[in-house]
């Protein structure tokens, strides 16, 4: 409950959630979809928000976490979806700590860990389902550490209603029967590499490859069955698309605070290679695979220290406990060390904690809703077009406004579908041909005015150091309003009309 305390606070005040949480302007279409489905009982089966593929086919694949959004966003507005994702991410700190405790870790150790650990998830802090996701993965991590004897009925209803709710929240479902699948392989690899008992290494197989069937099922539960699985296969497949994304290229580790992250994953490393040696063999396969996919794109580097860090604990505790060979002096340093921290952690387990949950989300709420506070609570400023917003109340309803898809999630929030984007930030619904469109057009490739007319745009609103704002200024095109962030200009027809 420390841990969660400490990064409930750490995100609303240290990191500044209030204004940090919402530089993903996804966020404005996961609320409004969220109150969308509650007010109707239906999921969107269309396209509500856009003009250029206005009443398309649309998965909302995320309508489980979007209806938390939309409720919590009902409740208190952006001050109760702040709230929302920073107890989320307090509860992601808590399984953290579970899972140290399951793979056997050091109480001290956990605490120096903790500080890359932060540096690294947060990254991705942001007010969207994925941070759901981050719940369920690590709760299917803790099930799969523990032995549960002889599968059950019980176990299987569990996983399949776990499954299904997280295959309703997010499109990482399918971590959960491949992780299972991880630690059935690992288990058969410590039954033929190594001396064990096989009976018991057998019935965990069995167990696990149980619980990757159910998990599997579970997935399916979904009001799009086995076409989401689909749909998500071949957004994930297109090669072309996502090397369009920005999350899923690579990390810059040359910029400021890339030490921590270096940190986290030299550990995971270190914590991989020890679990070979130790027989752990589920955690080896398991660390090889999620760096590989850190080392190629940045929205994995969070899973890294959610999942990685934990197992690196036990396996360095093992290590440095059954360092036998060490000298004298340095093997009493280590006994006092240990010594030290398992007293810290029995007074930990006495503490108990539960009972200060409500107390800590009221003070959280009580603290966000202080003027200062709540003043800055929303989308930055800097970032996306606030003021711009107000200019473009006066546009008729029929404008067809060119805007990146970084605006586009902001103005879908700020106007409710009452004015339609242009692009998005739902870019498995766009597809690839359209990205393709765009970047043309707002990189002012050769084409780039033949894109222009295609749309029929009659106005743009577009981040002040985008060259396409002279370019469209040289085309005739008017500057109607111009603040520190964007600039709105109208089509010289348009402009003469007014």
């Amino acid at each position: 409950m420390l841990a969660f305390s400490f990064t409930v606070f750490y995100a609303l005040a240290a990191f500044d959630g209030p204004r940090k949480l919402f530089r993903d302007a996804d966020t404005g279409w996961h609320i409004r979809n969220g109150e969308s489905i509650l007010a109707t009982g239906r999921l969107p089966e269309r396209d509500p928000y856009s003009f250029s593929r206005h009443e398309e086919t649309w998965f909302a694949w995320e309508w489980g976490a979007d209806i938390l959004m939309g409720a919590a966003h009902r409740w208190r507005g952006l001050r109760g979806v702040t709230l929302l994702f920073a107890a989320a991410l307090g509860a992601c700190s808590w399984l953290w700590v579970r899972l140290t405790w399951a793979t056997g870790g050091d109480f001290l150790i956990a605490c120096a860990l903790a500080s890359p650990m932060l540096s690294t998830a947060n990254l991705h802090w942001l007010a969207r389902p994925h941070v759901f996701s981050w719940i369920f993965l690590l709760a299917a991590l803790l099930a799969a550490e523990r032995d549960w004897g002889r599968f059950r009925a019980r176990h299987g209803l569990a996983i399949v209603v776990g499954s299904a709710l997280w295959a309703n929240m997010h499109a990482s479902f399918f971590f959960g029967p491949l992780l299972t699948l991880t630690y059935a392989a690992g288990s058969w690899l410590r039954a033929h590499l190594w001396e064990t008992d096989e009976a018991v290494e057998r019935r965990r197989q069995v167990w696990l490859l149980w619980a990757a069937a159910w998990s599997a099922a579970g997935t399916l539960l979904t009001p799009y069955g086995w076409k989401l699985h689909a749909h998500v296969y071949g957004y994930l497949s297109d090669r072309e698309l996502l090397q369009q994304i920005g999350e899923f290229q690579s990390f810059n580790f040359h910029v400021e605070g890339a030490s921590q992250i270096l940190l986290a994953l030299a550990v995971a490393a270190v914590g991989g290679v020890l679990a070979l040696g130790q027989r752990r063999a589920e955690h080896f396969l398991l660390a090889a695979v999620v760096l590989a996919m850190a080392v190629r794109s940045a929205r994995a580097l969070p899973l890294t220290a959610l999942m990685l860090l934990p197992l690196a604990n036990g396996a360095i505790t093992q290590a440095l406990t059954g360092w036998q060979t060490a000298r004298p002096e340095w093997r009493a340093r280590l006994d006092a060390f240990f010594r030290y921290s398992g007293n810290l952690r029995r007074l930990e387990l006495g503490s108990g904690g539960y009972a200060w949950l409500p107390l800590v989300c009221l003070a959280a709420y009580c603290w966000l809703a202080t003027p200062a506070v709540a003043a800055r609570t929303g989308f930055p400023m800097d970032q996306f077009p606030v003021e711009a917003a107000s200019a473009l109340e006066e546009l008729p309803a029929e404008a067809r406004l060119l805007a990146p898809d970084k605006f586009g999630g902001y103005l879908i929030y700020r106007f409710n579908a009452r004015r339609k984007v242009f692009f998005d930030g739902r870019s498995d619904f766009y597809g690839a041909a359209f990205m393709r469109r765009y970047i043309r057009l707002v990189q002012m490739r050769p084409g780039w005015a033949q894109t222009l007319d295609e749309f029929r745009f009659t106005h743009a609103l577009l981040p002040n150091d985008y060259s396409l704002v002279d370019g469209l200024q040289r085309l005739g095109w008017t500057v109607l309003h111009r603040d520190g962030t964007a600039t709105l200009l109208a089509r010289q027809a348009v402009s003469a009309r007014g």
